[in-house]
């Protein structure tokens, strides 16, 4: 198992506001806000894996079978995994589309529908990574296997039904924080200090 770092805090942002182009429906009305609604991207399901192929993390957000999922799984990790590191981060698969990105030794995958918008897929992508980055530290693929509880009840805090819920960082790790201290059975859900997790 690898244990170099998925991400970097030196690396590049990705441009834009996840915020600002995750929410058009706000402000509007009537047929506007239903347009608006629609133009909002649907994630079908997240899947990490390693470079080995082993799945990490899987969270489905629109209906598949047990088989289908497995064959869906094997099919999504054999088109990434044969892919050079050069080529688009986008392809189509079925009448979706597959966006991932890699991170140290784990590709980061998501599905949508083929008019949606690749690059506000890889700014959540990004997102979810940067919150891991900071909840475990220097987060690695060790972490994700020996806790891969929290990384789910991160995820969960981030997204809801395949849309983007949470864009503050500060937010999900403030609650993520008092679910922790209400597993450790102290009886009280006191977050941790800010400080540790400033951005």
């Amino acid at each position: 198992v690898n244990r170099t770092r998925l991400w970097s805090a030196s690396a590049d942002q990705p441009a834009g506001s996840v915020r600002a182009s995750r929410w058009p429906s706000r402000g509007c009305r009537g047929p506007q806000r239903a347009s608006a609604r629609r133009a909002l991207t649907m994630i079908h399901f997240v899947m990490l894996i390693s470079r080995q192929g082993k799945v990490r993390l899987t969270k489905w957000y629109s209906p598949f079978g047990s088989k289908d999922k497995t064959r869906v799984t094997r099919e999504v990790s054999a088109m990434v995994l044969s892919r050079q590191q050069k080529q688009c981060n986008f392809l189509e698969w079925r009448d979706l589309k597959i966006i991932y990105k890699r991170y140290a030794s784990l590709y980061f995958i998501a599905c949508v529908d083929r008019e949606d918008n690749e690059l506000i897929v890889l700014e959540t992508i990004h997102h979810f990574v940067e919150v891991l980055d900071r909840y475990f530290g220097n987060v690695c693929e060790l972490d994700l296997i020996f806790n891969f509880h929290k990384a789910y009840h991160i995820l969960d805090e981030l997204m809801m039904a395949g849309e983007l819920q949470e864009p503050s960082k500060k937010t999900i790790l403030r609650v993520t924080a008092a679910q922790d201290a209400l597993m450790e059975g102290n009886g009280e859900s006191k977050a941790m200090p800010d400080m540790k997790y400033e951005i």
